[in-house]
């Protein structure tokens, strides 16, 4: 099996790129190698390649420099996943691409359904919509959407924080926002059985849309104050202990692009659909802590 793999350099490439290589031949790139941002060059580097199956986690993700760089992210989260979705349905082969929970307005009280209705509030989770609506033209096509992501690798909340309490006597971290941290490693083994799902069955039907991070739930307070006293357990010496962090409103720490205050996404369906058993959050993060300490 010949793997097309984007974004190689990112939190969740980075991972598949480790977990897929048990499964054939996984031709990852990166920026450098694949320009997302040149639709000819995509199509063109398939051509040259053909895989078998199209992975794409490559997104613009700076979430607050998008609503200043709306056209680079909308090339990349939107024009890059049309392109490929195209290609695939050109050599009738399936894509799976990744998407977010900033593609709801945060505003429901519950975890959202795959089902429920988007509705964007940043340039970011808007090109992301559009992304996925690209790839939805292709029949073949799972889209995992998923939040919070964090691993050893890349920049992500668990090693900011890390670094924070080293440096700092003192954190404002806000509390009024609630989601699920979900590691790239989680998402990584998923894709992987979801990849042998497809490849095994040659009537697969489950295409579609999916949401996946890990179990439970939490706020970015609670998770900051976690990272603390998990790290001051593993045995860093940081400056401050979870005591010295102090919760906040998310209007006392305004951004460019705004933030959805409900992140969490019901993840019945791909656990029924793959069977799947998805560890709890803090888990996942006690074992990036001790990779990362130790």
């Amino acid at each position: 099996m010949k793997i097309l793999l984007t974004g190689k350099e990112g939190q969740v490439g980075f991972a598949l790129h480790k977990k897929l290589a048990s499964l054939g031949e996984v031709i990852a790139t990166n920026r450098h190698e694949l320009d997302l941002g040149n639709p000819e060059a995509i199509r063109v580097f398939i051509d040259q390649t053909k895989p078998d199956i199209i992975i794409n986690p490559a997104a613009y993700t700076k979430v607050d420099q998008a609503e200043n760089e709306p056209e680079l992210a909308s090339q990349i989260n939107a024009g890059a996943p049309q392109v490929l979705a195209d290609k695939a349905s050109e050599l009738d082969i399936p894509i799976i691409h990744f998407s977010t929970d900033y593609v709801f307005d945060g505003l429901k009280h519950e975890p959202y359904l795959e089902t429920d209705e988007v509705n964007p509030q940043s340039v970011y989770g808007q090109t992301k919509w559009q992304g996925e609506e690209g790839v939805r033209n292709h029949n073949k096509h799972i889209i995992l959407r998923t939040s919070w992501v964090f691993s050893s690798h890349g920049q992500n909340f668990v090693k900011t924080i890390l670094k924070l309490i080293q440096e700092k006597t003192s954190l404002n971290v806000v509390i009024d926002q609630i989601g699920t941290p979900t590691s790239s490693e989680a998402l990584a083994d998923v894709t992987y059985h979801i990849v042998k799902a497809i490849f095994n069955d040659p009537n697969f039907k489950d295409f579609g849309t999916y949401h996946i991070t890990l179990d439970d739930e939490t706020n970015w307070y609670r998770y900051a104050c976690f990272i603390t006293n998990e790290a001051k357990r593993l045995g860093l010496q940081p400056l401050m202990t979870s005591k010295d962090i102090k919760p906040i409103s998310s209007d006392a720490y305004p951004t460019l692009a705004k933030r959805p205050m409900n992140s969490r996404l019901d993840t019945t369906k791909i656990k029924k659909t793959f069977m799947l058993e998805l560890p709890h959050w803090e888990v996942e993060v006690k074992r990036i802590l001790k990779a990362l300490i130790h």
